[in-house]
């Protein structure tokens, strides 16, 4: 017997999606081995500070099962319209489905689309290198290991220099 095929819907949060953001964000890091449990705290920081660029949802048979989150972030060298991806968050019973993959795919096309040179993230590099993401020695996060440091750029222009993402990544609560 062949399983079904699942179908993923993307699409933008809207108010009514925020509760189940949270609880979605809360399921796929509680036993993550490096997570301090806040990454529902950054998202709804980016939320009211105005600063989610794309914050999309994943459906599967009309029910929400997982949320990605692209924030502007700043480079030194003063270059322009890149973005940090992060937090992506997948209900444990979804992961491994393409759920992640889906959503992060459509939240960089959008980000082409809407002008952006590229984006950075802090992460797995045997998971986000299929997405073209690279370590850029020349492109640095304070107090992360470079090796987990990953760029994409979209344009042929690779900045250099210390990025930061906006301070809702602090949030704690």
């Amino acid at each position: 017997m062949k399983d079904r095929e699942i179908r993923i819907i993307v699409r933008r949060e809207t108010h009514l999606d925020i509760k189940t953001i949270t609880d979605i964000t809360i399921a796929a890091f509680r036993d993550h081995p490096i997570s301090n449990q806040t990454e529902q705290f950054i998202i709804n920081a980016l939320r009211d500070a105005g600063m989610l660029t794309l914050s999309l949802v994943a459906e599967i048979d009309g029910k929400l099962v997982g949320h990605v989150a692209f924030s502007p972030v700043t480079i030194s060298d003063g270059s322009m319209n890149w973005y940090g991806l992060g937090p992506v968050s997948v209900m444990p019973e979804n992961q491994k489905q393409g759920v992640g993959k889906s959503l992060i795919r459509a939240g960089l096309s959008l980000l082409k689309d809407m002008g952006g040179n590229g984006c950075v993230l802090v992460g797995d590099p045997a998971y986000y290198e299929r997405f073209g993401f690279r370590n850029i020695p020349d492109l640095i996060h304070d107090g992360i290991p470079q090796e987990v440091f990953l760029a994409l750029p979209f344009k042929k222009a690779v900045p250099r220099g210390t990025v930061v993402f906006h301070e809702g990544f602090s949030a704690r609560g």
